[in-house]
């Protein structure tokens, strides 16, 4: 937090000029009090016409006040809140993908938007007020010192009692904006999940279920931000109750100084100080238990983490010019073992068919030679090279994934096959060409500039897998994983797209329930999982014997 206040030294030296000019504001305030006390005890025509200017100029001066602190704090806490947003993309954006797949996307979203959110309005409020009240309690000590060292004594043991006061508060401040941004999360995948499922809803007529089951997490969620301002409010009015029997203590105090001649100005200045000491600490106290309660929502969401992800996180570059190799490979998800002493080596440009029961571990085994799962026994080697001394970055710069669900973005049909990458006209016209895109764009006006749909809802299901295949083309993926590719295709469509990945030069894996007869011999190998054992044969002798599996 330290880092991100002091980034921008000159701007947070600016902040805190712009908080000084409250300060001076609330005791030129206190003095005008005073003054004005003393021209009615004085009781001078003359005098008392002076002071009335004086309060006209400072009747002026306040909002002039206000509005010039306003622009000097407000580009600092912009540029701050712009960091905070860029640090939380950065950390989701370059985490790990099994890191990454632990929650679900909402959850990022909620930690992008409403938690964010929530430190912008709470943490900079938070702390203007506790730097203004801090350095107002402050002065006023100083001040009360000179006058009446007794007297500020006397507070300043009041100020230590509040402190510890205050943290009786802290822990359970942090806990409930913890359990309020929590719930956001919360709140924020039931709605996603609701929208996504909209139409399922009402096809089946059971929208009013869910409406219920929305009410009810909403409910959830106003209930944790209501116990955490009511909490809150509850420091604040059992300090303010504290602060108020000083006062009197106070008033009683300094009445026994009137008697020994003090004058009702004087009374009034100091009476004003004391009271006003109450007051800084009322606010500044909770106010610090805030922003402690601000700064554990941005470690959250913004402090980068160590991971516990050892795949990928090595130096080595990634280079495929030989072969992948795979020794006594092992893998289990909890208790059960999905992979048990696989060996088998995957050469460079062969076709791959990963074959297996529905469950029998195909797309862990894809996760597995994709650099997706690190906790495995046994060795995964490109070229000698061993996938955990490989960075992650440089695998996932050369090789392209093909799912059976395709998403696509709202935008040109060019930077949905580049993904916003700089790549040569000619290699994506060729990228175009080759995944037989052409008919689709000869018929679309713009060609390559054709805007699509949301998610591409003006495309059919084949041209939608033809762009993602003219991805893994344009970015010259040297490994091509297909995970169902064709699925969604009817049978003459997915035949053609089948054709298209054995005819790449590409290393192509992948996976499929479907036998296109006259195609899907093409493979080079056959990779079958059966009961958790792996093994490889040439495809020509494979499906001379079976024809699906």
């Amino acid at each position: 937090m330290k880092e991100l206040l002091l980034k921008r030294k000159a701007k947070f030296i600016q902040y805190l000029v712009a908080t000084f000019m409250f300060i001076i504001e609330h005791y030129a305030q206190m003095v005008m009090f005073a003054l004005i006390l003393g021209a009615i005890e004085k009781a001078d025509a003359s005098y008392y016409k002076n002071i009335v200017v004086l309060t006209v100029i400072f009747v002026i001066y306040v909002p002039l006040n206000f509005l010039i602190s306003r622009m000097l704090r407000i580009r600092y806490m912009r540029d701050t809140i712009l960091d905070v947003r860029k640090q939380a993309f950065d950390k989701i954006i370059n985490m790990p993908f099994k890191q990454y797949s632990q929650k679900s996307k909402e959850v990022y979203i909620s930690n992008l938007v409403n938690d964010i959110n929530t430190f912008e309005n709470k943490f900079f409020i938070s702390l203007l007020n506790f730097l203004i009240n801090i350095g107002m309690f402050l002065i006023s000590f100083i001040i009360l010192i000179v006058l009446d060292y007794k007297l500020a004594a006397g507070m300043f043991v009041f100020s230590i009692l509040l402190f510890f006061l205050a943290r009786f508060f802290s822990g359970k401040t942090i806990s409930l904006e913890q359990e309020v941004s929590t719930s956001n999360e919360t709140f924020t995948t039931d709605m996603a999940n609701t929208f996504s499922g909209l139409e399922i809803l009402k096809l089946n007529n059971i929208e009013d279920k869910f409406l219920v089951k929305s009410l009810g997490s909403i409910s959830r969620l106003e209930k944790k931000k209501f116990a955490a301002n009511v909490f809150t409010e509850m420091q604040r009015n059992v300090i303010h109750v504290f602060a108020f029997a000083v006062s009197v203590i106070v008033m009683v105090y300094l009445g026994t100084k009137m008697q020994g001649g003090l004058s009702l100005g004087m009374v009034g200045f100091i009476f004003q100080l004391c009271s006003s000491m109450s007051s800084y600490l009322i606010e500044a106290f909770p106010m610090w238990n805030q922003m402690k309660a601000s700064v554990t929502i941005y470690n959250k969401i913004a402090k980068p983490e160590e991971y516990e992800v050892k795949i990928g996180r090595g130096n080595q570059p990634f280079k495929f010019e030989k072969q992948i190799e795979v020794s006594n490979l092992n893998f289990s998800f909890g208790s059960k073992q999905i992979i048990k002493d696989a060996s088998f080596v995957i050469e460079k440009g062969r076709k791959y068919l990963i074959k297996g029961v529905s469950g029998a571990g195909k797309t862990t085994l894809m996760n597995l030679l994709a650099m997706v799962y690190d906790d495995f026994d046994g060795s995964i080697k490109v070229d000698g090279v061993d996938y955990r001394e490989i960075e992650e970055k440089s695998f996932y710069d050369k090789v392209a994934f093909i799912y059976q669900d395709v998403f696509l973005f709202e935008d040109t049909i060019k930077n949905n096959i580049t993904l916003y990458r700089d790549i040569p006209e000619e290699q994506i016209t060729y990228a175009a060409k080759v995944s037989g895109l052409d008919a689709l764009l000869e018929e679309r006006k713009e060609g390559l500039n054709e805007r699509l749909a949301e998610n591409g809802k003006n495309l059919s299901g084949g041209q939608r897998q033809r762009i993602s295949i003219a991805r893994a083309i344009a970015k010259n993926a040297e490994i091509l994983f297909v995970d169902e590719g064709t699925s969604n295709l009817n049978e003459e469509l997915g035949k053609e797209i089948e054709k298209v990945f054995l005819e790449l030069d590409n290393t192509v894996i992948a996976i499929s329930h479907r036998y296109y007869e006259g195609v899907t011999e093409n493979y080079d190998y056959v990779i079958e999982l059966k009961n958790g054992e792996v093994n490889c044969y040439p495809a020509c002798d494979y499906f001379n014997e079976v024809i699906t599996c």
